[in-house]
């Protein structure tokens, strides 16, 4: 049995770093990698691993608590204030706007049961944050108000998921007597309402007390062990309450959320989160069976067409009711169109509860997934155009005025000197764009309003989204020499003109960075050594 589980689990992590491989190769996200990899060595590919895989599945559920996780990070009352309108007007109405016409066409033509009318309906209102959010901020908006009210209706589709979580329990009630029912009700709202004033305790007792004392050893494994141990506890006593297991996960991110430790805590939760994500894309492929569009071919077709149809108006719709204009809602909404990494997690959780059956789970499985393989080109046509919505005009227009353009000013590598380097820059008057892989470096350029760009500045489109054609300077600030060079080559090609400053390592790179292109090099090794002798020579003499 374990033998078996480890080899499947094997055969998963090799063809999904192929598929995540080719598809970084193709300038598309590796999540569709990981769900094209399920449906190749699934049932109804290979045959190489089945799905349903207890112990796999169980892998695939800690990938949805990261998930979870890392929004509840996120979240803050601060952020929420500044979402505002953005977020409850036009989140709201994105959500019942697919849900209304979805569930009601599922209810009163197609005769589903008003259970699993009411859970395909909201399921479809999700779309992939994940996915819309990597998209913004490779090209590097955002910060934008056009990206501000993107992010603001998915923040609210995921924040909606919890309380949806909870509501699942009560619609698989119909056959309990209504005495029955309000107990188990009003019991699990006191339970709900003990839950949170422990949570609430956790978080102040981490914030004043553990945290601090834990960060003053200076130690990244102390800081990742305290926050595995808080997840998985929080989660455990969430299940053993009665509570769904993932809204611990939610709860936990929460507990950890808005202190100045929050993005230490997300960059090292990252790879576990990554890591897992992929397993349950590659899970969520595994139970998507592709032979249901041989038995239902122009019904799901059409099924499928018409769920684009009524995402791209729900859209529209939210995204005027956010101040919008017309040509841009309508472009943008198009990111929106697919389903997200949740609709299965709801339809899933459904399946659990006796709500949907196995037939009615993989008919919604292919609608949502061909959704989803289609989403990358949706969201390169919507988020490409380099229009911008009038607020962001008037800004941009006002930032002009104060900064000449010849001065544009692109830094690569966002780590301690790269910051330094950018604020730097800012008041000597530059007009700065900033690109780092991780999104948390960027995260406190983006409050301030610079353009950031989250993506591999080796990539062409990732500079040239950055403006590294046109800017005046640009400042390399990437600890690894290999990773540099290569960068230098491509600045290079795009821009014959501009000045190149490029911190490196070693002093032995130091001719091969300005044979690449670099007009100077500064060697950490040659500066330190010279500041070590002149702090020999002070402390001697």
């Amino acid at each position: 049995m374990h033998e078996s589980f480890v080899e499947h689990l094997l055969i998963v992590i090799v063809v999904g770093t192929f598929a995540g491989t080719i598809c970084r190769q193709l300038s598309c996200s590796p999540l569709l990698g990981y769900l094209l990899t399920g449906v190749l060595i699934g049932e109804t590919g290979l045959q190489w691993v089945p799905a349903g895989i207890e112990e796999l599945t169980h892998l695939a559920e800690l990938g949805v608590f990261f998930l979870l996780f890392s929004i509840g990070l996120e979240l803050s009352l601060e952020e929420l204030r500044k979402l505002g309108r953005f977020l409850f007007v036009g989140g709201a109405a994105q959500m019942l706007l697919v849900f209304l016409p979805v569930a009601s066409f599922m209810f009163f033509f197609l005769h589903y049961s008003w259970q699993v009318s009411f859970l395909a309906g909201t399921a479809a209102a999700f779309s992939s944050t994940v996915l819309v959010f990597k998209s913004l901020g490779e090209i590097g908006k955002t910060t934008t108000g056009e990206g501000r009210r993107t992010l603001s209706i998915l923040l609210f589709q995921d924040a909606a998921l919890v309380p949806l979580l909870l509501l699942i329990p009560f619609l698989a009630m119909e056959n309990v007597h209504q005495e029955s029912r309000l107990f188990l009700l009003g019991k699990l709202f006191i339970v709900s309402l003990i839950f949170i004033g422990m949570v609430l305790v956790l978080r102040s007792l981490l914030r004043k007390w553990v945290i601090p004392r834990i960060t003053q050893h200076r130690s990244p494994d102390l800081v990742l062990l305290l926050t595995l141990a808080v997840l998985g506890s929080v989660c455990l006593v969430a299940y053993r309450v009665g509570l769904p297991a993932a809204i611990g996960a939610f709860a936990a991110g929460l507990v950890f959320g808005g202190n100045r430790w929050s993005a230490q805590i997300d960059s090292l939760i990252l790879p576990f989160r990554e890591v897992f994500a992929a397993l349950f894309f590659v899970s969520l492929g595994l139970m998507i069976d592709v032979t249901v569009f041989m038995e239902y071919p122009v019904q799901l077709c059409l099924a499928v067409v018409g769920l684009l149809v009524v995402k791209i108006i729900a859209g529209l719709v939210s995204f005027l009711t956010t101040g919008l204009s017309v040509r841009a809602g309508a472009r943008f909404s198009l990111g929106l169109a697919h389903v997200g990494e949740f609709s299965f997690v709801v339809i899933l959780a459904g399946l659990s509860a006796g709500l949907i059956s196995s037939e009615e789970q993989k008919i919604l499985f292919g609608i949502f997934g061909v959704t989803l393989f289609v989403a990358p080109n949706l969201i390169r046509f919507a988020f490409s155009s380099t229009e911008n919505s009038s607020d962001e005009q008037n800004t941009n227009t006002e930032k002009s005025k104060r900064i000449p353009k010849k001065r544009d000013c692109v830094v690569i590598g966002m780590g301690p000197v790269g910051r330094a380097v950018a604020s730097k820059l800012d008041t000597l008057g530059f007009h700065i764009t900033v690109i780092d892989q991780n999104p948390l470096n960027t995260q406190q350029f983006a409050q301030l309003g610079f353009p950031t760009i989250s993506g591999d500045a080796a990539e062409q489109n990732v500079l040239l989204n950055a403006g590294v054609d046109q800017a005046s300077l640009l400042v390399i600030c990437v600890p690894e020499d290999i990773t540099s060079l290569g960068i230098i080559k491509k600045c290079r090609s795009l821009n014959q003109h501009a000045l190149i400053i490029v911190r490196c390592r070693y002093s032995a790179q130091k001719n091969e960075f300005e044979k690449a292109g670099a007009n100077h090099v500064l060697s950490e090794e040659a500066e330190l050594s010279q500041k070590l002798v002149q702090s020999l020579e002070a402390l001697i003499t």
